[in-house]
């Protein structure tokens, strides 16, 4: 995407010793950058480094305790969002902002009508919309309710609202973080074809390889500090570890725990159907074993999990933990026969992001911290503290909002309200999405420290590295069923990808559960 010529004038954005502080909290430390006409300017960093906030800061959406701001050489202090919008500068955020129950139509011109009359002047949106379409090669029905989309798709939504506002700055946070790897390559098409056209993009991504690949310049966020700002070309993945955390890190994943031997399976999934959603899904999971599943966004991964555990309803089959049958799945069935999910998403289906580290871990076993019905706080206070200790979950205290941790200690809330259940089988669904380079390598860790204690553990992931890296076997899926299974030393990225697509005809299909 290295594009477009640069205007040799003034940046388009320039900030000038620009600090944040929430209370006695520094997110953003006296940052002076500048970011030109028409590049990609990629912002990484671990969370909480103040990427987000840095980048809040140029939508508009948060206001800089000190410093200041120019566009186009010009002094600013923006208000809002919608302001930020008048100096032509949109963000499309990582938590997607759509109205679910309106039309994919209403929401890309959402406060944004053409009007005729004083009315909503639809055929001339619908005509402004199809020019979008063909400008960015994205297939979306305008008459399609958002909330019936996939989250892939939503997320394209969002870039054709920043469109269709003629933004000359677009900020895009981790755009594609749920989208498959066409899905993405969609999204680098249009960035290229935006800077083509003199339009500037700010990109947050923890996809480090991503962001070499996509942007012009990077800047490197520390502790609320700018570390450097220079050419992608300059960089490798190493060097942005080591300037994102200061030191290096290796990105391997740890060595997997010795392949049980054969023994009775911790999971069993018999003949697990559902209309529409699963076909015939069978498979076993051996105590200490890691088992990833792999398969492209819409094949039933997650459909798969949320069934196993009764989350959604099924039509055929049963599972079975430590050779007993659950035989009414449900959430509580499922904990109580030792079977824990954690979610794709932490914040619609995991995390309650208002309430406290220590509410969100005991969630699942208020029994334990609990007698005749009453909350027991010295129960409580000595699980927590002890999740919080064996997980590293750096919190200012037991009490502090799970929203106001970074990304990745919000995952470990989440995999300490788990870990709570004492499960022997724990199935786990998109592990390390939203969280940066240093927490992954601690949940990868984490995973594997389980599997060695002899916990069965199941592995859903659309990064097909970690599926990968991290697995004694590899189930893939396809259209609800499972189309190929590989051992740990057979999966390659080429067969998997194969499988999931559906286009190998060589792909070891399935033989046995086994």
């Amino acid at each position: 995407m290295h594009g477009t010529a640069r205007m040799a004038m003034a940046p388009h954005v320039e900030l000038r010793s620009i600090s944040k502080d929430y209370g006695g909290v520094h997110a953003v430390r006296d940052v002076s950058l500048r970011i030109d006409r028409g590049e990609v300017h990629g912002f990484v960093g671990e969370n909480g480094a103040g990427k987000s906030t840095l980048s809040k800061i140029v939508a508009g959406a948060v206001a800089p305790s000190t410093g200041q701001m120019l566009v186009d050489g010009e002094p600013v202090r923006l208000r809002s969002p919608r302001h930020a919008l008048a100096h032509g500068i949109a963000m499309i955020d990582q938590e997607l902002a759509l109205v679910p129950a309106r039309s994919v139509l209403d929401n890309v011109f959402l406060g944004a009508e053409h009007r005729r009359l004083g009315r909503v002047d639809r055929r001339s949106q619908l005509r402004r919309y199809r020019s979008l379409l063909e400008r960015t090669g994205f297939d979306l029905d305008p008459e399609r309710l958002v909330g019936t989309l996939r989250v892939a798709d939503q997320q394209k939504v969002e870039v054709l609202r920043a469109l269709a506002r003629d933004a000359e700055l677009i900020i895009m946070d981790e755009p594609t973080a749920p989208l498959t790897q066409v899905e993405a390559d969609q999204v680098y098409e249009v960035i290229r074809t935006l800077t083509e056209r003199g339009v500037t993009v700010v990109y947050i991504s923890h996809f480090l390889e991503e962001v070499i690949q996509v942007c012009d310049t990077i800047t490197v966020m520390r502790d609320g500090r700018r570390v450097s700002t220079r050419p992608a070309r300059e960089h490798t993945e190493a060097s942005l570890v080591t300037e994102m955390l200061g030191r290096s890190l290796e990105l391997t994943f740890p060595d997997r725990p010795r392949a049980p031997e054969a023994a009775a399976p911790a999971l069993e999934v018999r003949g697990l159907s559902a209309a529409g959603r699963l076909a015939d899904i069978s498979f076993r999971i051996a105590p200490g074993e890691i088992v990833g599943m792999a398969g492209l966004i819409g094949s039933g991964r997650t459909e798969v999990l949320r069934t196993i555990v009764g989350v959604d309803p099924l039509d055929a089959g049963e599972v079975l933990v430590g050779g007993a049958p659950i035989p009414r799945p449900s959430p509580r069935a499922a904990i109580e026969a030792g079977l824990v999910l954690l979610p794709e998403s932490r914040k619609d289906d995991g995390l309650v992001m208002t309430r406290s580290v220590a509410e969100n871990t005991v969630l699942a076993r208020l029994d334990v911290v609990s007698t005749a019905g009453c909350l027991r706080a010295d129960r409580q206070r000595a699980l927590v503290g002890r999740m919080i200790d064996e997980l590293s979950i750096r919190t200012p205290s037991q009490s502090t909002a799970v929203s106001a941790l970074s990304g990745g200690n919000q995952q470990k809330v989440l995999f300490a309200r788990c870990l709570a259940c004492e499960p022997r089988v724990l199935l786990v669904d998109e592990p390390t999405r939203g969280v940066d380079v240093g927490a992954k390598k601690a949940i990868y860790e984490l995973i594997a420290g389980l599997a060695a204690d002899g916990m069965a553990v199941l592995v859903v992931s659309s990064e097909l590295e970690e599926v990968l890296g991290l697995a004694h076997r590899v189930l893939v899926m396809r259209r609800g069923r499972i189309a190929a299974e590989f051992a740990g030393d057979e999966a390659r990225q080429d067969l998997v990808l194969a499988a999931a697509f559906g286009t190998a005809a060589d792909a070891p299909t399935r033989t046995s559960d086994a």
